[in-house]
């Protein structure tokens, strides 16, 4: 439970200094490390803070391409304050890098919140390329071994998920998720399995398609 409302905290954290004008409460960066030094070594603390930056520049590309596919959206602001996909999206691209920098667990607690607030799944481990945008996103799951490309735009009910997970741990790090190439559509209820399963280029994907190969 402390690790739990640690990992909270530095979510808030993050959203407040992302999106001040929607989750401000005064955190700053020196705030924000000192919490982040809690879980986690100095030096990937540090460099979570050096990835601000870089967050932010791909979740602006998030937001416009959810804006830009959805005619129901009037802003940017509208985007950010009321779509349950960013919130998820803010949650995974902090949870990869923290990953991808050797954190232990937290990634997975952090992603996992993302799921229990918006109904969106995403493994921390899955890797999802720029202007992402994900149209409703209620019952989506995203597999650790899953491969996004660019200009990727899914609806709800899709998952991207793994052929035989009755092997259990054998297949621990082995490809088992599908490959999604640039600027697929994958409409609602569609089932994409399998690690040797790729979505070719500018394909489009019909509602509860059930795709191994």
């Amino acid at each position: 439970t402390i690790m739990v409302n640690k990992v909270e905290q530095i979510i808030k954290g993050f959203r407040a200094i992302l999106y001040p004008k929607f989750y401000g409460n005064g955190m700053t960066e020196e705030l924000l490390y000192a919490l982040m030094c809690g879980i986690m070594n100095k030096e990937q603390a540090a460099q979570m803070i050096d990835y601000l930056p870089e967050l932010r520049k791909q979740l602006e590309m998030d937001v416009e391409a959810t804006y830009n596919g959805d005619p129901a959206a009037e802003s940017f602001d509208e985007i950010i304050c009321c779509y349950p996909a960013i919130k998820a999206m803010i949650n995974y691209r902090i949870a990869h890098r923290m990953l991808k920098l050797g954190v232990k667990l937290v990634p997975r607690i952090i992603t996992e919140m993302a799921h229990s607030e918006t109904g969106i799944d995403i493994h921390p481990g899955a890797t999802i390329g720029k202007y992402f945008a994900i149209d409703h996103g209620t019952g989506i799951v995203i597999g650790e071994t899953t491969i996004i490309g660019n200009r990727v735009k899914i609806y709800q009910g899709v998952t991207l998920g793994a052929l035989s997970p009755r092997k259990g741990q054998i297949l621990s790090g082995v490809k088992r998720h599908p490959t999604v190439c640039d600027g697929v559509t994958i409409y609602s209820g569609a089932s994409i399995l399998g690690g040797d399963t790729v979505i070719g280029e500018g394909a489009t994907i019909g509602g509860n398609s059930f795709i191994t190969e």
